[in-house]
């Protein structure tokens, strides 16, 4: 492979440009994914256990009554959520964009005698109904893994799924020490690993864009045939008065923030972490 154009992969992106591969239905990286999201002990794919079930026991104690509600939880993975509402007697449904999480998710509801409805596809393109959901859920800063321009039309949908009263929680990373979060230039060189199960290169690294309160981790995989894809997750951080202008743009109302659900830990746990709960 030429010098050159290892050097322009290198080279920070205009805002918001398309990578050339979509990690999340990769049928490898998949699989290693779901392994991640089941591990109990770590904060990476999925949070800890018993961070969810913190995290959950809150959700539920935000609901008004005793009554069993409608749940849908965007974004579910492999059920980690699902089953202890479901397990808690809501109605619960489930979408994720990873056949090998829903699979999973089905077996083990199925297992479980639990009844939830799982959903293969991409939240910002299946239809979520109308007036349907007493609670919708968007966990582990998903919201602010989208562009703005899903994130809008993702909102108008979650907004008009909601019934009268319904509410929506979910998580961002905080805008506070946005340089300290940039990761450096790393590359990685494996015969099987998370990204290929053949050999490959890794070169990986994130570029700050100051502004926008963006920060691009991008991963560039170069294989034995010298093929390159390059991977590109945008993430935004948030302060409570960027949520609380973007919620009422879309009519949200009652909205209120909790910077102190998750344990204290690395930089994406502890109050670098806002969740916020709005009214339909």
């Amino acid at each position: 492979m030429k010098i050159d154009k290892i050097i322009s992969l290198s080279e920070k992106p205009k805002l918001y440009e398309k990578g050339t591969s979509f990690m999340w239905t990769d049928e490898h990286i998949s699989k290693q994914l779901l392994q991640i999201h089941l591990n109990p002990d770590t904060d990476l794919a999925s949070r800890k256990k018993s961070t969810i079930e913190k995290t959950v026991e809150w959700i539920l104690a935000t609901q008004l009554s005793f009554e069993k509600i409608n749940i849908l939880d965007l974004g579910c993975g492999p059920g980690l959520y699902t089953e202890i509402f479901a397990r808690n007697g809501h109605k619960v449904t489930g979408i994720d964009i990873s056949k090998n999480s829903i699979d999973y998710a089905t077996k083990s509801a199925e297992e479980k005698g639990l009844n939830i409805d799982y959903q293969m596809g991409s939240y910002l393109d299946i239809d979520l109904g109308k007036e349907k959901y007493d609670l919708i859920i968007l966990i582990y800063a998903d919201l602010g893994a989208l562009l703005p321009t899903e994130r809008e039309a993702l909102l108008v949908k979650i907004y008009s799924a909601l019934k009268k009263g319904g509410i929506f929680i979910f998580d961002v990373l905080k805008d506070k020490g946005l340089n300290e979060k940039i990761s450096p230039k790393s590359w990685e060189a494996s015969k099987v690993g998370f990204w290929r199960d053949t050999p490959y290169l890794v070169l990986s690294e994130s570029f700050l864009y100051d502004k926008e309160k963006v920060i691009l981790f991008q991963h560039s995989i170069i294989d034995h045939s010298e093929d390159i894809k390059i991977y590109r997750f945008w993430t935004h951080f948030f302060s409570q008065q960027d949520i609380t202008d973007i919620l009422k743009q879309q009519n949200f109302r009652n909205i209120e923030f909790r910077e102190d659900i998750l344990p204290e830990g690395d930089m994406w746990n502890g109050n670098n972490v806002i969740f916020t709960k709005c009214e339909k």
